[in-house]
């Protein structure tokens, strides 16, 4: 009994000498501030400069000293234990750090161009310097081809992907799946390029909306096909057993059962598929034509896009290009976040319960 109640004792005391040992409320977050105020001391007294450069240097103070004072507190293991913690938000926070420059650069810029008139008006009779004009033009050509581009794209890359996953073996599927990898990683101005020489050169169609959405196709399909296949795999195979077991057939487990359980991945590779193409400009540049008109037809005359429409008035000398091309830059990022929300709805309503 007696060495029953010492070893009791003698663990209350490590507990509590291990929570002596721990550090005190309010020494992380001022560390943190102690490194940001090093940085800026450092950075001020030495020729370094940028806001990108002192954000980094102030994340490595942080992790020394962060480091170092855990391990003289708290001892070697919970030292490492923060290190790889704080390593991981730190990493991530300079990564997002980029994104929300850009975000905030088109906000800042954009904001005040966006209104009613901009949003509903063309270019047409507008001159190089002249104020006002809008983007309803382009707007309408980005949305008619990323229809046509899902249109055609979507049903093609959920069969590849459903035959690769479902029933794909031998040399066909390892085939199939090399030039799928070979296709992700095509540059967009080769697509661009090839159907300019196919669609225009070889059988003489006029460039038009229809002829970028076909290059656009050529770079959506094998993303959407990568994302659908992972999701695919995702899918328990109990699930499929389940179902032969009780005599599905295949086909209709993969319409019922497998499909809809990896809908929300695949509906997220889809978004991922077309917010790639509908900021693509090198295919545009080949195959639009461009025009400062609104053309509801894809197939007959040119057409113009967001990103076309960007990459003209970005490169005229005059400010009032400029601040074109700045809202039409915000208003591609609010169209490619409205689709999103969009998707995820759909996905939400769509999931198997």
């Amino acid at each position: 009994m007696a060495l029953l109640q010492a070893d009791s004792s003698r663990t209350r005391a490590n507990a509590t000498s291990l929570a002596s040992r721990t550090l005190p409320r309010g020494t992380v977050p001022g560390l943190g501030i102690a490194a940001c105020g090093l940085a800026a001391l450092l950075f001020s007294v030495a020729p370094f400069g940028g806001f990108a450069g002192y954000v980094v240097f102030s994340g490595l103070l942080f992790l020394v000293a962060q480091t170092a004072t855990s391990f003289a507190v708290e001892g070697r293991r919970h030292a490492v234990d923060r290190f790889a913690s704080s390593l991981v938000h730190t990493t991530f926070l300079i990564a997002l750090l980029p994104l929300l420059s850009v975000v905030w650069k088109v906000l800042a810029q954009g904001s005040d161009q966006v209104n009613g008139n901009f949003l509903t008006h063309s270019m047409r009779n507008v001159g190089v310097s002249d104020a006002g004009g809008g983007i309803y033009h382009s707007m309408v050509g980005t949305l008619l081809q990323g229809l046509i581009t899902s249109l055609i794209s979507i049903p093609l890359a959920l069969l590849v992907a459903v035959y690769l996953v479902e029933y794909g073996t031998g040399k066909l599927a390892r085939s199939v799946t090399f030039f799928v990898d070979v296709m992700t990683g095509i540059p967009s101005i080769v697509a661009g390029l090839f159907i300019y020489t196919v669609w225009v050169l070889t059988f003489g169609f006029e460039r038009s909306g229809f002829a970028a959405a076909l290059a656009l196709t050529i770079l959506m399909v094998p993303t959407v096909v990568r994302s659908t296949e992972e999701m695919l795999k995702l899918v328990p195979n109990e699930l499929r057993e389940a179902a032969y077991a009780l005599g599905v057939p295949k086909w209709r487990t993969i319409l019922r059962i497998v499909i809809p359980t990896a809908l929300p991945g695949i509906i997220t590779g889809i978004m991922l598929g077309i917010a790639r193409v509908i900021g693509e400009t090198a295919p545009l540049l080949l195959l639009l034509g461009g025009t400062d008109s609104i053309n509801f037809n894809a197939l007959d005359g040119p057409q113009s896009a967001l990103p076309l429409f960007i990459y003209d008035q970005a490169g005229r000398p005059n400010p009032e290009a400029i601040d074109r091309a700045w809202g039409a830059a915000l208003a591609l990022i609010l169209i490619v976040m409205i689709l999103n929300l969009v998707a995820r709805s759909v996905a939400r309503l769509t999931r198997v319960r």
